[in-house]
C-alpha cells in the first residue's frame, strides 16, 4: 500500500512537471505565431515521442476567421497535420501543403466541429527523445 502511495504520488508529481514545461515551451515558441489572432481560452499541448499520434475536436463558429498553429518542439522532427471534418472528410494535410509551414489560416461558412490530427515521424535513431506538441488556436472577426 505504501509502494503504491508514493508510485502514484510520483507520477502525479511527474505529470504535474511535464504540464508545466509544456506550457513554458508554448509561452517562449508558440503564442508569438498568433500574430493579430486572439487565443482562444484551450490550451492543447501533449508530451509525444516519435510514431506518436494525437487527435483533437473543436468546435469553429461561422463567419471567423481562424489561425490554427501546430507547435513542436524540434527533437521531433517535422510533425504532421490534418484536418477533418466531422464526417472524417481531409480538408487539409501539412504533408501536401507547404510541409515546412506550421500554421494554417482559414474562415468557416458554418459553424462545426473539425478534427484536428498530429503525428510524429517516426525516428531510427535507438534514443527516443520526447518534445511537446501544442495545438493553438486564435481567432479574429
Amino acid at each position: 500500500m505504501k509502494h503504491t502511495l508514493l508510485l502514484l504520488l510520483a507520477f502525479g508529481l511527474f505529470t504535474t512537471m511535464a504540464e508545466a514545461q509544456c506550457r513554458s515551451f508554448t509561452k517562449k515558441n508558440c503564442l508569438s505565431s498568433l500574430d493579430g489572432y486572439i487565443q482562444n481560452d484551450n490550451y492543447n499541448s501533449a508530451i509525444l515521442i516519435p510514431g506518436d499520434e494525437a487527435e483533437l475536436m473543436l468546435t469553429f463558429l461561422a463567419g471567423q476567421d481562424y489561425r490554427l498553429i501546430i507547435c513542436s518542439h524540434p527533437v521531433l522532427g517535422e510533425v504532421a497535420y490534418e484536418i477533418n471534418d466531422a464526417g472524417g472528410k481531409l480538408l487539409f494535410d501539412s504533408r501536401k501543403n507547404e510541409p515546412d509551414v506550421n500554421y494554417v489560416d482559414f474562415k468557416v461558412e458554418t459553424t462545426q466541429q473539425l478534427q484536428i490530427r498530429v503525428q510524429v515521424p517516426e525516428t531510427r535513431t535507438a534514443i527516443m527523445h520526447e518534445g511537446c506538441v501544442t495545438v493553438l488556436v486564435g481567432s479574429k472577426s
